[in-house]
C-alpha cells in the first residue's frame, strides 16, 4: 500500500484528491502538510506550521508518491518575488525532499501554458518549475496541466468566476476543468503501471481519464 506526500492539500485540487485518496484502499497513509489544521481523516497525517519545506524537510519516514497541488496568483503572494518563491522554490525543494524519502513518481499540478520562454511571470514560473523537476531525474514524472479550473475555491477569484462561462466554450485544452476531474486523473495516473518517463496530461486528456 502506498505511503502519499501531498502538498497543496486545503487548495482547489488539492482538498479534492485528498478525499479521493483516503477513500483509495491502495494509499495506506496520506502526510499533507499545511499552515492551517485540516478535518481530521483517518490516513492523514497533517503537520501544520508556516514554514511548508521545513515542515516536509523533518519527514523521515518513506514516501512512494509525491503530488504537488500548490499554488497561489502574484496578488495572493504580494509580490512577483513571493510568488517564485512559493510557485518555484517550495514546489522544486519539496519534490527534492519527497524524491529522498524514497517517492518514485512526481504528480505535479502545473497549468496550460507552462513555458519556461513565457513573458507572462505565471506561465514562465510554471514551465521553470517543469524544467526543475525533469532535472531531478523521476523516474515517473506526470506534468498536470489544466486549463481555467473550476469549483467551489475559497476565497473565490473574480477573474475564474467572470472567465468561466466562456472557458467551458472552448476546444480541447482550452477548455475550463472541474477541479474533481484533474484530481481523479492525478489518482488514476499515480497507480497505472503502464507509465513511464515523463508523461504530460492537458485539460482534455484529464478530462477523458477522469470520465474512465
Amino acid at each position: 500500500m502506498a505511503k502519499v506526500l501531498l502538498l497543496g492539500a486545503s487548495g482547489l485540487v488539492g482538498a479534492e484528491l485528498l478525499c479521493l485518496l483516503e477513500q483509495d484502499s491502495r494509499v495506506s497513509r496520506i502526510v499533507a502538510p499545511t499552515r492551517r489544521p485540516l478535518a481530521s481523516l483517518s490516513k492523514l497525517v497533517n503537520p501544520v506550521g508556516s514554514d511548508i519545506p521545513a515542515l516536509v524537510a523533518e519527514l523521515d519516514e518513506p514516501i512512494d508518491l509525491f503530488f504537488c497541488c500548490l499554488g497561489t496568483t502574484r496578488k495572493q503572494a504580494g509580490s512577483a518575488a513571493a510568488f517564485r518563491e512559493i510557485e518555484f522554490k517550495m514546489v522544486v525543494d519539496s519534490a527534492m525532499a519527497a524524491r529522498k524519502l524514497g517517492a518514485n513518481h512526481c504528480l505535479l499540478v502545473s497549468a496550460n501554458g507552462a513555458d519556461p520562454d513565457s513573458r507572462l511571470v505565471y506561465n514562465r514560473t510554471k514551465g521553470e518549475i517543469e524544467q526543475a523537476l525533469i532535472a531531478q531525474k523521476w523516474p515517473l514524472l506526470t506534468l498536470v496541466r489544466p486549463s481555467l479550473l473550476v469549483g467551489h475555491r475559497q476565497p473565490p477569484r473574480l477573474v475564474e468566476q467572470l472567465s468561466a462561462p466562456l472557458f467551458k466554450l472552448l476546444p480541447g485544452k482550452w477548455k475550463a476543468i472541474e477541479a474533481l476531474d484533474v484530481a481523479k486523473a492525478m489518482q488514476q495516473q499515480a497507480f497505472n503501471a503502464g507509465l513511464g518517463g515523463i508523461t504530460v496530461l492537458e485539460s482534455n486528456q484529464l478530462a477523458a481519464i477522469a470520465r474512465q
